[in-house]
């Protein structure tokens, strides 16, 4: 039987790849600070569809249904109402600014493509509390951060940053009415991906074209951004930032600065994307708790996408995975008389952090080298008549030495500070 479509079974080797990418995450967020922070995967579909802050495309793309308890619930799509939820019901209990990030599936049913599958991996970091420019470079110095820990650089991807201000601005200029905002700003998101008809008669109700939206596009508003780019400059991230207004981000929450990152030949979507969200906590709560906010999220898929098209940040995965691929040591057990003595040896090992595998049945002892060497050890102990000596092997360097075995866990740590290959840090 086929899984679902737009679903991954992810193989031990998937797995590992998986793993690379989650610890990536969590090391840059942590590096800045966050916390991390979870939520359930089921919600229930109000929280997506009050007061339509969500937009009307995400509600069309939720997976919902009614549970046994004749609840409408949905499958998370994304983590920003969850985060609201739980913020509005809590925050008194966290001083501010709150700086949090999650790493989890989200759900939307839609057409799978490149970049995009309908169960997908998201990290989502925020900062909430705080409304000034220094949060909203503090966020996007993190996204430029997050790409350069996958080995991706200044000439392979930019930050393209916008203001759905800016848009407010310019679509109450033009006199359109509330209620036909959100289509306006839905049509902007997609200029360069629909068909300009298409386009023309969504925005005809509002008075509006796809020229008069390229117009306003062109004209920018670079002073809006300076102090943001002054403090981007001082870090030296300023040269991985674009001002780029055609940037309008298809959530309805958004109420000033949004960005996205893109590779820089835009050959594939955006590898992540966000900004600020001061009203969000208000809308989804009661309104008694209020606060700014700003945040982005960044995908798995097209992340991975890219890492593999990319030769540094491919090389930069390999080398991880094979210095994550196998075990510390292999045991080779010369003589199935022997185990009770390997079973010994193994348990030490383990209880001093080592990892460390030991065949269930004896067989040649070439053949036992031979796996050890394809799975990935590091270091073979081989058990035999020397016993209470046993022989230690490196396999990388073929060097071999005779310790008597209580001493074993003291060698190969001596051994790693020498440069043998291992990973145990124990």
């Amino acid at each position: 039987m086929k899984g679902l479509p737009g679903f991954r079974d992810f193989y031990p080797e998937d797995a590992a790849r998986r793993q690379y990418v989650w610890e990536k995450w969590r090391a840059v967020a942590e590096r800045y600070g966050f916390s991390e922070y979870d939520g359930p995967t089921l919600e229930s579909t109000d929280l997506y569809a009050k007061k339509n802050e969500s937009g009307a495309e995400i509600l069309q793309q939720l997976y919902n249904f009614q549970d046994k308890g004749e609840r409408n619930v949905a499958l998370r799509p994304e983590m920003t109402p969850t985060l609201a939820r739980m913020v509005a019901a809590r925050e008194k209990n966290y001083r501010k600014p709150m700086k949090w990030f999650s790493m989890g599936p989200c759900f939307r049913y839609e057409r799978q493509q490149k970049g995009r599958l309908r169960e997908f991996l998201q990290l989502n970091c925020d900062i909430l509390g705080d409304g000034s420019t220094a949060s909203d470079s503090e966020m996007i110095a993190l996204a430029i951060d997050l790409m350069r820990e996958f080995g991706f650089a200044g000439e392979d991807f930019v930050v393209r940053v916008s203001s759905r201000k800016a848009w407010m601005d310019f679509i109450l200029a033009r006199g359109v009415s509330t209620d036909l905002i959100p289509s306006v700003l839905q049509a902007a998101d997609k200029l360069e991906r629909d068909h300009e008809d298409a386009l023309n008669a969504r925005l005809a109700p509002a008075g509006l074209t796809c020229a008069d939206l390229r117009e306003f596009i062109a004209g920018g508003s670079p002073e809006a951004f300076a102090p943001l780019l002054a403090d981007l400059k001082a870090r030296g991230l300023d040269g991985f930032v674009e001002i780029d207004l055609s940037i309008v981000r298809g959530l309805a929450y958004y109420t000033g600065l949004v960005f996205e990152v893109f590779d820089k030949s835009r050959s594939m979507r955006a590898l992540a994307g966000g900004g600020r969200y001061d009203g969000l906590i208000a809308a989804l709560g009661d309104g008694s708790v209020d606060m700014p906010a700003i945040g982005f999220g960044m995908g798995d898929v097209v992340l991975s996408n890219y890492i593999s098209e990319h030769p540094a940040a491919s090389a930069a995965l390999n080398q991880w995975l094979e210095a994550h691929r196998g075990c510390d040591v292999a045991i080779v057990l010369v003589d199935e008389a022997q185990r009770p003595e390997a079973l010994g040896v193994l348990q030490a090992l383990r209880d001093q952090g080592f990892s460390v595998e030991l065949p269930f049945q004896v067989t040649k002892v070439g053949k036992q080298f031979q796996t050890a060497e394809q799975s990935g050890a590091r270091h073979a102990v081989v058990i035999g008549s020397e016993w209470p000596l046993v022989k230690l092997k490196h396999l990388a360097t073929r060097t071999e030495t005779q310790v008597p075995h209580s001493e074993l866990a003291q060698s190969l740590r001596k051994g790693q500070e020498h440069g043998v290959p291992g990973r145990s840090a124990a």
